[in-house]
């Protein structure tokens, strides 16, 4: 089981849902560091249980254990290790369903492919793994504002109801943390609505990058959008991802798409960003934009159909604390993995300049 990502800052998480803890090793972080924990944990605010009215009613703290690699605030270039003990998980919830398949998890292929899985909350493909993901990212995050790089995120659309006219000053507020826009009402209440319905929304959450230099990102099988699409692809809510323009560019002709440029004080300037900041997989210099779809939460409690463990026709009511939508608190997550991959990207050029 793959549970390690990066090249040259490598994070490894470990831990289930209904476990003991969960936690990580952040190895290759560079020596020198200043690590706010005030700013850390509000990272890991966003994404806990219990931290938007629009999620789940299971409340953790998710205050975060440094046991290594960190002296007197600043890192000491060993491993980072770091753990997050699970205080809030009732396992009996899932009693009733563990011989089932519930639609839109991983159960059965987890179930093909091991020969064994843990029910309760998902176990290791719980979304409650993306923890350590913020975690490691936030401590990124630490080493890109150094740099000056800056990595936001907001949803922008939810239930098919997409933002409009927003502007962008993230770190946007709950219980949402989307842009504020017209239309931020009627997504607050789309998920409300699925809520009372028994049911789940999906949406669509944008990200940017703004700072990163020109040169990030290799050519080939290392391009930076592509190990971007790999991090984002690798949180178990995402579907798809665009860059830019993305499935819009399909629609234009290339004097459309193509971004332009200029000389400005002796450097180049584009006059547009459908390339979302990448060309042939290296960073141009220009804002990183990318889009994620997240899909809507498979746990609900409406009957569904589906099979046993023993394969036979069965329904399925799944009841317990379930958010209504992922969208809000996959926010952070998304963030956290984009500043993973980013400052891999950085740190490796770094390598290479030497």
């Amino acid at each position: 089981m793959s549970s390690t990502f990066g090249r040259i800052l490598r994070l490894t998480t470990f831990g289930e849902s209904h476990g003991k803890a969960i936690g990580g090793i952040l190895d290759g972080y560079p020596a020198g560091i200043p690590i706010d924990m005030d700013r850390i944990q509000a990272e890991m605010d966003r994404r806990r249980p219990g931290s938007t009215s629009l999620g789940t009613s299971r409340n953790e703290k998710d205050e975060a254990e440094i046991l290594s690699g960190v002296y007197n605030g600043m890192s000491t270039g060993t491993p980072i290790a770091f753990m997050i003990r699970n205080t809030s998980q009732i396992s009996s919830h899932y009693s009733e369903i563990e011989h089932l398949f519930r639609p839109g998890h991983a159960d059965y292929a987890f179930q093909r492919k091991y020969g064994i899985r843990d029910p309760r909350g998902g176990g290791r493909s719980s979304g409650r793994e993306t923890a350590a993901r913020v975690f490691g990212g936030a401590l990124a995050k630490e080493i890109l504002r150094r740099d000056g790089i800056v990595i936001g995120a907001g949803a922008i659309e939810v239930a098919g109801i997409r933002a409009t006219g927003y502007g962008w000053n993230p770190p946007f507020p709950p219980p949402l943390y989307a842009p504020e826009c017209p239309e931020l009402q009627d997504m607050i209440k789309a998920i409300e609505d699925a809520r009372a319905d028994s049911d789940s929304v999906g949406g669509v959450i944008e990200c940017r990058a703004q700072g990163v230099p020109a040169g990030l990102g290799d050519p080939v099988f290392d391009k930076l959008d592509a190990l971007l699409a790999h991090a984002m692809l690798s949180i178990g809510a995402v579907k798809a991802i665009e860059f830019g323009a993305g499935f819009a560019a399909a629609r234009m002709k290339g004097s459309e798409n193509n971004d332009q440029m200029e000389a400005r004080d002796g450097k180049a300037a584009f006059l547009s960003n459908n390339a979302g900041g990448i060309l042939g997989g290296i960073s141009t210099g220009s804002e990183i934009v990318f889009r994620v779809a997240v899909k809507p939460t498979p746990s609900i409690a409406k009957e569904q159909r589906t099979i046993t463990d023993s394969y036979e026709d069965t329904v399925v009511s799944i009841h317990g604390r379930h958010d209504p939508s992922i969208v809000p608190r996959a926010v952070s997550v998304v963030e956290a993995m984009a500043a993973l991959t980013i400052t891999d990207a950085l740190l490796a050029r770094r390598c290479y300049e030497r």
